[in-house]
């Protein structure tokens, strides 16, 4: 992916006209998305909006058709407002849910899930004289780069000592291991998984500087050759990585939470705490979506259903709750992690760690 999926994710997160609510395309498709789906959307759409949206909308869609036609065989999001002259767009290698909605800001929720569910990593394997380092991302293989080096494994008689010979085989694969590390640490992500046959990988990691060490994941015993149930077997360990990490996030919420310590919890508390910048972590339910209301006069956004502010009198607009609060959160560096752990219900579907009180 060409793109930085985080720095993406960002980028967008500032994008928002709080004078209108129906100014920006948010186009989700998969590579096989059926064009039926697309005109059933845009024709719902059209059906709404009037004047300045509408023309705005039959603008964007056109734009977002000249993309699509250059980005054939990809899954692909797109983000456009004709008004604004703004169209980006990033093809993605993972399966996505086909969704158009037209909205103030761009709809962020799928791209963080993605970024949440399939982290980067880099999977290094390696035997005594060959290295082949991997750097994997949303679940494909991005680069590779291989290493190898010309080394003796037999010793002969009548010619060197065994001594000599063993001595001399040592400092080869030293040398050997040295430039793979320095490979390693010029790719490596936080998550490094090293794979091979025998002792060697073993050895390497014992070389390795406390830095890198300390990001090495998983140690897996396989044979030289066997790369592709290499991969598969290392997206499966990134993977329950993953849901142990989610797991691990509400249970850290949790005892905050018991010791009145840096946390916020439930939709209104949360979303008080993240518009602050106080969140360091935000811990959403995966498929919670619920109503609520968005008040463009006094910028107030609430759970539930009001067609009248009660704040200021003026008229609201319905949203996505859950979209409002993590949009804030990209804005203000903090992490997100979605979660299927049943106990985030019961906080109230979306929590946060908190950085300050």
């Amino acid at each position: 992916m060409s793109k930085n999926l985080t720095e993406f994710i960002k980028k967008l997160s500032e994008v928002y006209d709080p004078d209108s609510k129906d100014r920006y395309v948010s186009l989700y498709l998969n590579k096989d998305f059926n064009t039926k789906f697309i005109d059933r959307r845009v024709r719902a759409c059209k059906s709404i909006l009037k004047g300045d949206e509408l023309k705005n909308l039959s603008d964007t869609m056109k734009d977002i058709s000249s993309v699509l036609k250059e980005n054939t065989g990809d899954n692909i999001a797109i983000f456009a407002s004709h008004r604004y002259d703004f169209l980006e767009y990033i093809p993605l290698s993972v399966k996505i849910g086909d969704l158009l909605i037209v909205d103030s800001s761009p709809y962020l929720r799928p791209l963080a899930r993605i970024q949440d569910e399939w982290e980067s990593f880099t999977l290094l394997l390696i035997n005594s004289n060959y290295a082949k380092i991997f750097s994997v991302s949303l679940g494909e293989v991005e680069d590779t780069k291989k290493l190898s080096a010309d080394i003796i494994n037999k010793h002969k008689k009548g010619g060197w000592s065994q001594a000599r010979f063993n001595r001399l085989r040592r400092g080869a694969i030293h040398a050997f291991f040295s430039e793979v590390k320095e490979a390693l640490r010029k790719r490596s992500d936080e998550r490094i998984i090293l794979a091979g046959p025998g002792q060697a990988k073993l050895q390497f990691v014992d070389m390795l500087p406390k830095n890198l060490k300390d990001n090495v994941v998983e140690i897996v015993d396989i044979d030289i050759d066997d790369e592709a149930d290499l991969l598969k077997e290392s997206k499966r360990l990134i993977s329950g990585r993953e849901e142990q990490k989610s797991h691990e996030a509400v249970r850290q919420l949790k005892e905050e939470i018991l010791k009145d310590g840096l946390a916020a919890y439930g939709v209104k508390e949360t979303l008080t705490a993240v518009k602050n910048g106080q969140v360091e972590l935000l811990i959403i339910e995966k498929d919670y979506r619920p109503r609520g209301w968005v008040c463009e006069n006094c910028q107030v956004v609430e759970e539930g259903i009001h067609k009248m502010c009660p704040y200021c009198g003026k008229k609201t607009s319905e949203v996505d709750v859950i979209e409002e609060i993590l949009e804030f959160a990209e804005r203000t560096d903090a992490d997100v992690e979605f979660t299927d752990d049943e106990e985030i219900a019961n906080l109230g579907h979306v929590g946060a760690i908190l950085r300050f009180r």
